[in-house]
């Protein structure tokens, strides 16, 4: 049915509850299907139409209070049909978004609504002009009837990749929100978008993009250029989901040009680095897709700091110790003698034995390093290095071995890097993942410009889920990886550097990460989370929705969209591990 010229309702306005520039409250029939997030259309003057997004649906009767329905059912016996009808309807409150010609004077009492079209709609959300499109979803209006409208959502690229705004926050409970599928979706979107740019030699192809991604659970991102098998599906969802990226008019491929990096084990050690099977890292390894990567002393020691994201150091103890041993010709740290992960260690335990010996005879200085401050140091430093194959010698290339920094300096346009630190404990995924931060921030502040082969594309995605271990607001201020997260949302738009931060609660991220997301994406949480502060934009109805979100539904607000979109993705491409 053509919903062009439904009408379906007249606004109310009365002397408590009055129309305003912002909202207007309309009467309907009490059976019209209708939703939160539907968009109508009021006529309005100057033959202008005004649009109002629906926040609440309400139904009343001219019973003045519960009492009169309960003393018409005869004092309360449920099975009595009331013999007085009960004069009922539907009012909903709408939310203005936007009118055709500019009129943001209040729509009049008994003033038509109507459905609004699919251009309509378009145009009310802000949708129809949206540049540098990137698709990020489809939208449904008016679902479940004979009028549902399924139209895809654009925003702009330069909104969330920059420089006019970057970074997307994605937050939700664990499970039902698919956080890590909705991120990945939007990246196999930019992707597509990129490729083909390529392929029709666009003339913005000197904008190229690549990604970095951390797998942090079992083995769930370490096949994603492998085809989705729906096996586990029900019959006839491999063809549904082709369909809906057709509509979206992406690929049914899933990612290319991936390349996996898996924390160094050796063959006789007991425990392996990675949920990867052995005879699947064998196959990657053979076609040239996967590399172990290695810390050695010599090339890694200035990432020590990120061993101690966790450690609250108000005094700044550890950060002197570092700073010694970063400088090699420093006389308490073996003045460049020490090469070695085990020279390493064993510098520092002679030093967490005894205080630090005054230099030529000369009185001990006040600032002077505390043994108690080395042997804290030893106790970190033990814990992370000693017995783990990851901090070892340099690496042998001949052996697909690699410095994780060596292979982010070279990464390429359209190449997507996954760094398996899903098995190592959380002080070494911290380690890992602020070392290659750091280094993706460095190489696009042009610090490796002169090196042979270094030719980064001009934006560069990092996703992490589970953003909480290293921004939340709990995380110590000197934190080393919390101070480069803030160094990439507050100054990365400019560089080229995008994070993609996933989390549970956002209400437990740092107001500057949060603050400095030019996208944010909603999944479903529960009534604890939508009470804080951080839910406080929202209106009542939409934190309601918020707590029975369906799987692959969000709540997207972006600067370009006139109100919060309600949006669903399709399932991915990409091959998934069933357990």
């Amino acid at each position: 049915m053509d919903s062009k010229n439904k009408l379906i309702g007249r606004v109310l306005a009365t002397e408590k509850t009055p129309t305003t520039m912002d909202k207007f409250n309309f009467w309907t029939n009490s059976d019209l299907k209708l939703h939160a997030f539907d968009i109508v259309k009021v006529k309005h003057i100057d033959n202008s139409f005004s649009f109002g997004v629906i926040e609440n649906i309400s139904h009343i009767t001219d019973a003045q209070s519960f009492l009169t329905n309960f003393i018409s059912s005869d004092f309360g016996d449920v099975n009595v049909e009331e013999p007085t009808l009960r004069v009922g309807m539907n009012y909903a409150e709408a939310a203005i978004s936007f009118n055709d010609k500019n009129l943001y004077t209040p729509v009049h009492n008994n003033a038509r609504v109507y459905l609004a079209t699919a251009e309509e709609i378009t145009m009310a959300l802000g949708l129809d002009k949206v540049q540098n499109p990137l698709v990020c979803g489809s939208l449904k209006m008016y679902e479940g009837t004979t009028d549902e409208i399924t139209l895809p959502v654009n925003l702009n690229s330069k909104f969330i990749l920059g420089p006019e705004g970057a970074h997307l926050n994605i937050s939700g409970i664990s499970g039902l929100a698919s956080k890590t599928s909705y991120a990945m979706f939007l990246m196999k979107a930019i992707q597509d978008h990129y490729i083909k740019a390529d392929t029709d030699m666009d003339t913005n192809t000197y904008d190229s993009v690549a990604f970095v991604i951390f797998n942090v659970k079992g083995k769930d991102l370490m096949a994603i250029d492998r085809p989705n098998d729906f096996i586990a599906d029900k019959p006839g969802e491999k063809e549904r989901v082709f369909a809906d990226y057709e509509t979206l008019k992406l690929s049914t491929e899933p990612f290319k040009n991936v390349k996996y990096y898996i924390p160094f084990s050796s063959n006789t050690s007991a425990k392996r680095s990675t949920y990867l099977g052995a005879d699947d890292v064998k196959a990657y390894m053979e076609y040239q897709q996967l590399k172990k990567f290695k810390y050695s002393y010599e090339d890694d020691k200035e990432s020590l700091e990120m061993l101690f994201a966790d450690v609250d150091d108000p005094q700044q103890t550890m950060e002197s110790i570092i700073s010694k041993i970063i400088d090699d010709l420093d006389p308490d740290f073996g003045g460049g003698r020490v090469v070695t992960w085990q020279d390493f260690r064993d510098k520092v335990n002679e030093l967490s034995q005894r205080s630090q010996p005054s230099t030529k005879g000369q009185q001990r200085v006040s600032n002077e390093i505390s043994v108690l401050s080395w042997r804290k140091f030893k106790r970190i430093i033990n814990k992370a290095t000693k017995n783990d194959d990851m901090f070892a010698n340099r690496p042998d290339q001949s052996k697909h071995e690699c410095r994780l920094a060596d292979a982010l300096k070279h990464i390429s346009k359209n190449e997507v890097c996954v760094i398996d630190v899903a098995k190592l404990p959380e002080d070494k995924q911290a380690f890992v993942f602020g070392d290659a931060v750091r280094t993706i921030y460095n190489l696009k502040l042009g610090e490796y410009d002169g090196e042979d082969g270094v030719n980064p594309p001009s934006r560069i995605i990092v996703f992490i889920d589970e953003l909480n271990k290293y921004a939340s607001k709990e995380t110590p201020k000197t934190s080393p990886i919390l101070r480069e997260i803030l160094d990439v949302t507050e100054r990365g738009r400019s560089l080229g550097v995008v994070l993609f931060g996933a989390e549970q609660f956002r209400s437990n991220i740092h107001q500057r990460v949060t603050g400095n997301c030019s996208t944010h994406a909603y999944g479903r949480t529960n009534s604890i989370e939508t009470a804080t502060k951080d839910y406080g934009s929202l209106p009542s109805t939409y934190k309601n929705m918020l707590t029975r979100l369906e799987q692959g539904d969000y709540l997207i607000q972006n600067p370009i969209f006139r109100s919060l979109l309600k949006i669903k993705f399709p399932k991915p491409i990409y091959k998934q591990f069933k357990d």
